[in-house]
């Protein structure tokens, strides 16, 4: 099994890092796929409901942009095509400004975060399956695959590799295969969301490939993201800029099978970086996503300051090439000038079996022991400064990968490895504080 290049651990703040790649032996591959166009979708003339979701807070449930605008913050970039975006803390949850985010859309591929944050816990990275036939007949015609051939043993590590950096619908099928199958997988990713109260969102197929009914909401797949960052797997695996990847056995010597690898680069351009697309400083994670009907899709990451914030966008208008990065990248950059200064109009809600901390063991100022998370809207903090409540922030570790890339300090937060959401489960974890006294 070959290591991934991981974006590495730097004290408590984030570090610029050359990654350098692990020596695999590389022999004869096919080439890696090419980062997802924008194309053009459907909903390009549609307008959002006058009456959406108001879990999170009343203002979230209204079309159109919602920011809090006051002396000292900062004007919102006025070239924002997107449909939806929203733009929150990752840690307190606050929901700093969004424009239609409980809009019900076609998530593609960020609808794999949700997939990963269901079923990433359920098999150790170090177990292998041998894909059959029948795993694989159900990738939809079109889809990113990474490239996973019958018959051949691949490790859960390998296939999360594939999910994460290549967006493979074949992965997502095999380990689909691997917790039952594709129903049954799809029905967990349904109880998931209802638990994590992303009431906007409908599986169809675990990997977002285009069907019928399948939508999501910005609001949502910040909710997923938020909760699968606390998972120390899932944070290594979408900061993972390079890896090599299984490809084929060859014949060495007195006949011994050697494997072959291939290099994979993850397409999140943010993290990897594109001709008209720098490496966003600070970023680590998470997906990006491209299908017909929900054109570009992403969620991102990132640190600057002690400052961690989620930008999710959903499907620009503007049919430039990687605009779905650019508006993210505008998004954050006005964050982290805005953060402390705007007072939030929503929150992310937590999930609705937990328990959230008490301030004395949490920090946080509004939190309260012993009480269930409610399913019905939530009223947003009266404070932009208020405490965070939650972590979020990414660390990597280990080996690193070519090219440059940010990662998020491994001090914000310390992981309980594989956590899954348990009955009142306390929000956040005992073990998920952000150390505010840093050196």
């Amino acid at each position: 099994m070959s290591a991934p290049q991981k974006i590495g651990k730097r004290s408590l703040l984030i570090a610029s890092t050359t990654l350098l790649i692990t020596s695999v032996t590389t022999l004869t591959a096919p080439a890696a796929l090419a980062a997802p166009k924008p194309s053009g979708s459907p909903m390009a003339t549609a307008t959002p409901p006058a009456h959406m979701s108001m879990v999170g807070g009343e203002r979230l449930g209204q079309p159109g942009t919602q920011v809090n605008l006051a002396s000292g913050v900062p004007v919102l970039p006025k070239d924002l095509t997107a449909r939806s975006w929203i733009i929150s803390d990752a840690e307190s949850g606050e929901v700093l400004a969004a424009h239609n985010a409980h809009w019900r859309l076609p998530p593609a591929s960020t609808l794999k975060m949700l997939f990963a944050d269901t079923v990433l816990p359920r098999f150790p990275s170090s177990e292998t399956y041998k894909v059959a036939p029948a795993d694989l007949a159900g990738v939809g015609a079109g889809s990113s695959v990474v490239g996973i051939k019958a018959n051949r043993t691949y490790s859960v590590h390998d296939l999360w590799l594939g999910v994460f950096l290549r967006s493979g619908n074949d992965a997502v099928h095999v380990l689909s295969a691997m917790n039952g199958g594709v129903g049954a997988t799809v029905q967990d990713m349904r109880a998931h969301a209802d638990q994590l109260q992303a009431l906007d969102t409908h599986v169809v197929s675990p990997d977002g490939y285009d069907a019928p009914g399948q939508v999501s909401s910005a609001y949502d797949l910040s909710l997923f993201a938020r909760s699968g960052l606390q998972k120390k797997d899932f944070r290594e695996y979408c900061s993972t800029v390079r890896a090599k990847f299984p490809s084929g056995t060859a014949q060495k010597g007195r006949g011994k099978a050697v494997t072959e690898y291939k290099d994979i680069q993850n397409t999140n351009r943010l993290l990897s970086g594109d001709t008209d697309v720098p490496v966003y400083q600070g970023i680590a994670g998470v997906k990006n996503g491209n299908t017909t009907n929900a054109g570009a899709t992403f969620t991102g990451v990132a640190e600057r300051g002690g400052k961690v914030l989620l930008v999710t966008v959903m499907n620009p208008a503007k049919a430039e090439h990687n605009e779905v990065y650019k508006e993210t990248a505008k998004l954050f950059d006005w964050g982290f000038q805005a953060a402390g200064k705007v007072q939030p109009v929503g929150l992310l809600v937590p999930p609705k079996n937990a328990v959230t901390a008490s301030p004395s063991t949490s920090g946080s100022a509004s939190a309260s022991a012993g009480t269930s998370a409610p399913a019905t809207p939530v009223t947003p903090p009266g404070a932009a400064g208020a405490e965070p409540v939650a972590s979020a922030a990414v660390q990597g570790g280990g080996h690193r990968g070519a090219g440059t890339a940010a990662a998020l300090a491994g001090g914000l937060l310390v992981l309980l490895a594989g956590a899954a959401f348990l009955v009142n489960r306390r929000w956040p974890l005992p073990d998920l504080l952000y150390l505010r006294n840093r050196p």
